[in-house]
């Protein structure tokens, strides 16, 4: 019987392929709206996530995110040595500056300043190049998607036209009217803003930015073992007016921040769910229109003698196999489309939760359509295919 139920399924090739494709459609598109946000929320949270090895963030008493940055004066690092149950303590600089190409085109990048003799806080996945090169004189890193795009650079001198080629180890460029020698390449997440991101020291970063009393951006602090996380923040907060967090407890707060004061979750939330209503809506009716299309060939089982529990298995199978047929097309489409882009603006980020999320979505929209359908053949009537 399961048999016949599928081959009265493919029977009708029009809607088979219709119900199917309408179901990888929807796929498609509610797994692209939810690995979106989840690239994005991401990214938000990609430059407190991607520096290991920190066990607290030390701000001003007024930053609210990562990126609400409210500088503080160097004595802060000092201070924060003092502090009871602290291992150790590094600067960290992090600002936006104009950077002038070899081709004349000044673009903003996003700088950063890490301690000079450790290093903390330094990417750790470099292309080209070695950590230990940034200690060379008026070295910068740059990170591998910032240097094929934005600073790509026309070696013509043309700044509107123009091959351009990615930006390397040993070019030159300035900033702001400083020169720079790009000692590596190295690939990191994107960032939320989608700037081009430069490594330096923050000793050199004091060269380069406008002149101003105090510079000091962030304090990475390291706990002794068995230190007591409460007593830092609290002798942090009380003793030197500065707030203390934990790496997680400062990426959560940046995320929240970015839910709660921005649009993006309401806008793709929105557009998500006009996704699931007008695709899982066109497919269940298609599917719907096919359990109606087939009364007739459900009554004649009825009438020579099938039970319910076997018009249920038959209408279960259909449901199951074009709802597994559109989801494993629809989740192999956006995975051959992150596939083919990965190297491009767009920000996609596919995870188990989110593959999670899309089948139980379109199993939503197959068992729904399945059921309604089932409804109808169980009050079916065998006599109406005699009539």
């Amino acid at each position: 019987m399961l048999a016949i139920a599928w081959r009265m399924l493919i029977g009708d090739r029009a809607k088979y392929f219709g119900i199917v494709f309408s179901l990888a459609f929807t796929t498609l598109l509610i797994t692209q709206q939810a690995a979106t946000l989840v690239a994005v929320l991401r990214s938000t949270t990609t430059f407190v996530d991607q520096i290991q090895g920190v066990d607290m963030w030390v701000t001003d008493l007024h930053s609210d995110y990562v990126d609400d940055v409210k500088v503080m004066d160097d004595i802060a690092v000092y201070r924060m040595r003092s502090v009871s149950g602290v291992a150790w303590a590094v600067p960290l600089y992090k600002g936006s500056i104009s950077a002038r190409l070899p081709d004349g085109r000044a673009e903003s990048v996003q700088l950063i300043g890490v301690d000079d003799s450790t290093l903390i806080g330094a990417p750790g996945r470099m292309v080209s190049g070695s950590l230990a090169d940034l200690r060379m004189a008026d070295s910068v890193f740059v990170d591998e998607d910032g240097a094929r795009n934005r600073l790509a650079y026309s070696a013509s001198g043309a700044t509107s036209s123009g091959a351009r080629r990615p930006l390397r180890v040993g070019d030159t460029f300035e900033l702001n009217d400083h020169r720079v020698v790009v000692a590596g390449i190295y690939r990191g997440e994107k960032t939320f803003a989608s700037t081009p991101v430069v490594y330096t020291t923050y000793e050199r970063v004091k060269t380069y930015v406008p002149s101003q009393r105090k510079l000091l951006s962030y304090v990475l602090v390291k706990l002794r073992p068995n230190a007591d996380v409460a007593r830092v923040k609290s002798q942090t907060r009380e003793g030197l007016k500065l707030l203390a967090r934990t790496s997680r407890e400062f990426s959560n707060e940046t995320l929240r921040w970015f839910i709660l004061n921005t649009s993006v979750i309401l806008n793709m939330g929105l557009s998500a769910l006009m996704t699931f209503a007008i695709g899982g809506g066109i497919a269940g009716m298609t599917f719907y229109n096919f359990m109606l299309d087939s009364q007739r060939h459900f009554a004649v089982l009825r009438a020579i003698g099938a039970q319910d529990g076997t018009l249920i298995g038959m209408v279960a199978l259909q449901a199951l196999g074009v709802t597994l047929l559109g989801y494993g097309l629809g989740i192999g489409g956006i995975a051959t489309f992150i596939l083919l882009n990965v190297n491009s603006d767009i920000n996609v980020r596919l995870t188990w939760p989110v593959v999670g999320a899309a089948c139980a979505v379109v199993v939503l929209v197959g068992s729904t359509a399945g059921s309604l359908g089932l409804r109808r053949v169980l009050r079916l009537d065998p006599g109406v295919v005699f009539k």
